[in-house]
């Protein structure tokens, strides 16, 4: 029985682990939208040749190489955010949930009204150096982070905009 269940975690963390295909936006919108890889080409390709990922004390962890990406700013131009006027969007922010329930927050004027918001990305490929399991998914970098680590959200599932109550 130990075995048994032993084994049923291992699976159940090897399911989580899975390359993310497609994201949902959802949350304070009118209309929720799913991104799927497909989509994303769709949108205005940007690329980088490499990046250098640092961890919180500014150690260097690991590298991607042939970035791929989409802006992140493309993709929300198609949201429509449930506020009742535009000075109610300052107290929105977002929320980017990994499929590992890893979580990053960014505020809507972060990413709309400063220079954060036209650096942040959706990746849609890339390589990693060392090579690791996440090659492949759809991820969220902010390439003018310091920390880049901090906010690299691999394996992208959901982002849910949300207002401050």
């Amino acid at each position: 029985m130990k075995y048994f269940i032993i084994v049923l975690l291992f699976l159940s963390f090897a399911a989580n682990a899975q390359e993310s295909k497609q994201f949902v936006i959802g949350g304070k919108v009118k209309t929720p939208l799913t991104i799927t890889l497909n989509n994303l080409s769709a949108y205005k390709s940007v690329s980088l040749d490499s990046m250098k990922i640092f961890n919180h004390l500014m150690q260097r962890k690991s590298s991607i190489k042939n970035i791929k990406g989409v802006l992140l700013k493309d993709i929300l131009a198609k949201v429509e955010i449930d506020a009742a006027s535009p000075k109610t969007l300052s107290e929105y922010y977002l929320v980017f949930t990994a499929s590992d329930n890893y979580k990053v927050v960014y505020s809507w004027n972060e990413i709309f009204n400063s220079p954060t918001g036209n650096q942040l990305m959706v990746l849609i490929n890339y390589d990693a150096v060392p090579a690791k399991a996440e090659k492949g998914n759809i991820a969220i970098i902010t390439p003018s982070d310091f920390a880049t680590g901090r906010r690299f959200v691999k394996g992208l599932s959901k982002i849910s905009i949300l207002q401050v109550n």
